[in-house]
């Protein structure tokens, strides 16, 4: 249950924290049923700024709005983007108007984030909320300092989940509830409370108890924290893959995985194992005109991560399961593994 309130705490938050303005072109390219895009409706209107309609995704046609139309600025889910950004001619395009793209929905490869910035030339600002919290709690802003750094530290900072949106308290805590170390190493839970937090979940009062401890709302999220501040989801505790008493977040290999030049996207879930408990198995799709063999996959994860953490099996299709907003379905993928199988829930 969003309030009234919460609505108008978030678009002023975003109003103040992305610079919004009159003259700005926000382009509805995401789902507007979902709140990675459903936000702006509020906060650019507020503005008196216009507004640009896509009727239903594809990655040209996405692109040639935004050209034609002048957008200034937009939020898109990183399968969007993906395809976007290797649509070609993407770089040729005149993007002189675009000030800002927006990412949130999902974990974003840094490889993606560099490739981004090359093709559209703009600021990229990593977004990470909840429908539950109307929804931005971080923002990956640089701030004034981080401008004179160099370039590749400048793209791992945008590739972080970011620093506390500005309606919102956040912190990253252990079981018992203290803070984690700011050292980027240690993994806790994101809790948060603010103004643009939920009242609760409609006559749900069970659900909403648990969603809360002390007044804080429990995400589900894991993640590190920076000395600055700036968060790094880790992964969904539901997806967490524990394999032989070790800790493998699905992010990181999906990392991995998409920095190969034959990987378009991907998706890496836990499967039953006899021996370990869970595996790490990986389902990629590969760019139009490139190969790839799983032998070749699986080495190439091993020379990045641990090579625990890198998949027992690889399952190439044509395409990944969505959700209805367009985010990678990783439990239709996983759960046919588990048939019959009680999974420890992380």
């Amino acid at each position: 249950m969003l309030t009234h309130a919460n609505v108008l705490a978030h678009s002023l938050g975003a109003i103040g924290e992305l610079a919004i303005v009159e003259r700005d072109r926000w382009a509805h390219i995401a789902a507007m049923f979902h709140l990675a895009d459903a936000w702006a409706t509020f906060a650019f209107t507020w503005v008196g700024a216009t507004h640009l309609f896509l009727p239903r995704f594809e990655a040209r046609a996405a692109l040639e709005l935004m050209e034609r139309e002048r957008a200034t600025i937009t939020n898109l889910i990183p399968t969007m983007l993906n395809a976007m950004a290797k649509d070609e001619g993407a770089s040729a395009r005149d993007w002189s108007a675009l000030r800002a793209i927006l990412s949130g929905g999902a974990p974003i490869a840094p490889s993606l984030v560099a490739q981004i910035v090359d093709v559209f030339g703009c600021e990229y600002v990593n977004t990470y909320g909840m429908t539950e919290t109307s929804p931005y709690l971080t923002l990956s802003l640089l701030k004034e300092h981080h401008r004179s750094l160099p370039r590749e530290r400048q793209l791992a900072i945008r590739a972080k989940t970011g620093r506390p949106y500005a309606t919102v308290e956040l912190e990253v805590c252990r079981a018992d509830g203290s803070s984690v170390a700011r050292d980027e190493r240690e993994v806790g839970e994101i809790r948060v409370r603010g103004a643009t937090v939920m009242k609760g979940y409609w006559n749900k009062p069970e659900e909403t108890t648990r969603a809360f401890v002390d007044g804080w709302m429990l995400t589900g999220d894991l993640a590190v924290v920076d000395a600055e501040g700036y968060v790094t989801i880790v992964d969904r505790a539901k997806d967490m893959i524990l394999s032989g008493g070790e800790n493998v977040y699905s992010t990181e290999v999906e990392h991995a995985l998409a920095a190969h030049p034959a990987v378009l996207e991907c998706a890496a879930y836990g499967v039953p194992d006899e021996r370990l408990g869970e595996s790490v198995r990986a389902a990629v799709v590969l760019r139009a005109g490139r190969a790839a063999t799983a032998e070749e996959l699986v080495e190439w994860v091993k020379s990045r991560l641990a090579r625990y953490k890198a998949p027992k099996a690889i399952d190439f299709l044509d395409a990944l399961p969505r959700t209805g907003s367009g985010k990678i379905q990783k439990s239709a993928l996983r759960e046919p593994h588990w048939s019959g199988r009680a999974r420890r829930v992380n």
